[in-house]
């Protein structure tokens, strides 16, 4: 039997993947992690986006605490959240500055791994896997979750490289990717 979900963990990290899980937010946030202290204008010509389209997607970013804003004058200057974050979005910031840093292309990679965590149910199943959930019949009794969905959930997890089907026993799978072992360490809580 699984554990009691953390309310504030397992919403928040859904909704923060599904604000990553997109490539202009995150390169939006790979700009303000190279630059801080950029203003909605700056970052919409930098972006070549919209005003009020760099004007949502900053919104979405400090929403979900990967960044803060600060008024000077009459503008409003954006930065990716401090190192010392607390919580999740701490976790996530520290985590992609390290990806953005020293991996090459960068964002099809966290892209990818976010969408592995864009639904509550996929961290319900997960959490599932790490607490030792390892048959189908197994996993549909701990999560309640439907056969066909299940299935869905867990061919998501599996081609995202957070779970595997050895011999129809399913494992939550070991992550090397800085912000995959990320995620799953905040999944499995």
């Amino acid at each position: 039997m699984t554990p009691a979900r953390s309310p504030s963990t397992q919403p928040t990290l859904w909704r923060t993947c599904r604000v990553v899980a997109n490539r202009k937010r995150l390169q939006t946030l790979a700009l303000l992690i190279r630059e801080p202290n950029q203003t909605v204008s700056a970052v919409a010509e930098r972006m070549n986006l919209s005003m009020p389209a760099a004007s949502q997607y900053l919104r979405a970013l400090e929403a979900r605490g990967l960044l803060t804003c600060r008024r000077v004058g009459r503008s409003v200057e954006y930065r990716a959240s401090a190192n010392t974050s607390e919580g999740a979005a701490g976790e996530i910031i520290n985590a992609l500055r390290l990806v953005f840093r020293r991996r090459a292309q960068p964002i099809e990679a966290i892209f990818k791994l976010a969408t592995g965590f864009t639904h509550p149910r996929r961290i319900e199943v997960f959490r599932a896997l790490t607490n030792g959930a390892d048959s189908f019949a197994k996993l549909q009794a701990a999560t309640h979750i439907p056969a066909r969905a299940l299935s869905r959930h867990l061919a998501k997890l599996g081609a995202r490289g957070f779970a595997k089907n050895e011999m129809a026993q399913y494992v939550a799978t070991t992550q090397s990717h800085p912000f995959a072992r990320v995620l799953a360490g905040l999944a499995g809580r």
